[in-house]
């Protein structure tokens, strides 16, 4: 997959931290010339100095190849022309951070498919929005240490049993089943079934090993 992140800041070089350590290929712009020289020192992605909203930037970014775009800049303005330049090319994913609430629907209108309010502009966050199709929809709770997650049940391992027969810990909780369009409240007698979705309770730092509970076939359910 390939990301191109506009802005070398704190989000902009800590997503492309994270998503190089997943073996994703970067590529940042950014049109502080200082902050260039920092982020191409630091992290192994093609740094590109010059603004975002320059057409030509873009196309030497390789936008046309790019599978998100994700304008991570302070500016909400510039956020928003790059994100309108780079939906010509038609990029699958188009993430877009901002500012002033106020400007969100803008931004939709704009065909922008995700929005990232002040609050909620984290790295990390971001990163699970990129590499993480199978979340259906993520919110986080509080100050980030807890997220409600709505996750595809895909793990034969534990389609076709009784919510009472895994042994949950405090890593998370399931608050809520979708079954054909109807929210149920869980309860141990309930059988969990393929195409299913689970409303989730989690800590932050234990997204990772809930969605490979309920996703993923390799694990030890315990």
């Amino acid at each position: 997959m390939n990301v191109v992140i506009m802005g070398g800041g704190r989000v902009g070089f800590n997503l492309a931290s994270f998503l190089i350590n997943d073996g994703y290929d970067v590529t940042i712009i950014e049109n502080n010339p200082l902050l260039c020289s920092d982020v191409a020192n630091e992290l192994d992605c093609l740094v590109i100095c010059g603004s975002g909203t320059d057409m030509e930037i873009l196309e030497e970014a390789n936008i046309k190849n790019a599978d998100v775009f994700v304008a991570a800049t302070g500016n909400d303005d510039a956020n928003l022309l790059a994100c309108i330049l780079v939906n010509e090319f038609e990029i699958p994913k188009l993430i877009a951070r901002v500012s002033d609430p106020s400007h969100s629907e803008a931004f939709k209108k704009g065909g922008i498919d995700l929005v990232i309010s002040p609050e909620i502009t984290s790295a990390n966050y971001l990163e699970k929005l990129i590499i993480k199709p199978e979340i259906a929809d993520l919110v986080v709770i509080g100050k980030g240490d807890a997220e409600l997650l709505d996750i595809k049940l895909e793990n034969h391992k534990i389609i076709g049993r009784k919510i009472s027969d895994f042994k949950f810990n405090d890593e998370f909780i399931i608050v809520g089943i979708h079954d054909k369009g109807d929210l149920i409240i869980p309860q141990p007698n309930m059988i969990l079934e393929r195409g299913m979705k689970v409303t989730v309770l989690v800590k932050s730092d234990s997204v990772k090993n809930v969605i490979n509970f309920f996703v993923n076939d390799n694990l030890n359910e315990g």
